[in-house]
């Protein structure tokens, strides 16, 4: 059986998002003491000769000057350089397979200012098979003394239960609260639906305090829609995590309204988590 690696693997292509990006899942790796990898897609100019390739040149260029900004925290150890030839997203999905995290920046390099979210974000959060963190808005903790709590959303669902075990897992090694939020307005048409919902909401947030008994966990129930919930509620967090997608989803979309609504409008970074 196939089992996935602990390594977190940023995409970096120099840009100010990728920067971000990187001294993001540098705290990261500390944290869970895990191995980094900065990795750079490029695209040949000349793939059929064994000519210099002066795009390779550049590419190299550019991944070691975010190796070298990943290394300027004196804790992280070595990081792995890694050198792509290919589309970003397609590179950073199959990469995915064997990580335990991919984190990439809001937008890159040739992405236009108006954009919220560029097009590697995207699909990267869309497809890989690891759990993607999309580096965005403030990322710090709000202060100091009052440490920023980690914000999950849940609506019972099976995605929504796996990203549960991922925030409790983040707020346990930041020490600060569990801020867990369901949001009942899509349930509202359903008899007896948002009565389900919550009792599920609740059993999940039983078991796992079960497990983690060290993390305050505040549990928010909110009679309106998941996205402006869960935007209220990120406004003082410091990480924001989602299911790929909710309980109302379709079996075939990569990535539910919800989700992808908060990937272009969350003031924090957002984690999107897929169910194993």
């Amino acid at each position: 059986m196939e089992t996935r690696g602990t390594e977190i693997i940023v995409g970096f292509d120099g840009s100010p998002a990728s920067i971000d990006a990187v001294d993001w899942a540098v705290a990261e790796a500390l944290l869970r003491g895990a191995p980094l990898a900065v990795c750079h897609a490029w695209t040949s100019m000349y793939p059929e000769t064994k000519a210099p390739d002066p795009v390779r040149e550049q590419a190299e260029r550019v991944l070691a000057s975010g190796v070298r900004h990943a290394e300027a925290t004196e804790a992280v150890g070595s990081v792995q350089a890694l050198l792509a030839c290919g589309p970003a997203a397609r590179v950073l999905c199959e990469r995915s397979a064997q990580a335990g995290m991919v984190v990439v920046g809001s937008r890159g390099v040739g992405g236009l200012p108006e954009l919220l979210l560029g097009s590697v974000g995207l699909q990267v959060a869309a497809h890989a098979l690891a759990a993607v963190t999309v580096v965005r808005g403030r990322w710090r903790p709000v202060r100091a003394h009052e440490p920023a709590p980690v914000v999950v959303g849940a609506d019972g669902s099976a995605e929504s239960r796996a990203a549960l075990e991922f925030a409790i897992a983040e707020a346990a090694l930041r020490n600060v609260p569990l801020v867990a939020v369901c949001a009942l307005c899509d349930c509202a048409s359903v008899v007896g639906a948002a009565r389900s919902v919550e009792a599920a909401f609740g059993a999940a947030i039983d078991h796992l305090q079960s497990a983690h008994s060290d993390v305050v966990v505040q549990r928010r129930v909110d009679p309106g829609a998941p996205r402006s919930a869960l935007l209220t509620a990120a406004a003082q967090g410091q990480l924001l995590v989602v299911g790929a997608r909710g309980r109302g989803g379709l079996a075939e979309m990569a990535l539910g309204s919800v989700s992808l609504a908060l990937l272009h409008h969350a003031p924090c970074p957002v984690m999107v988590v897929r169910q194993a």
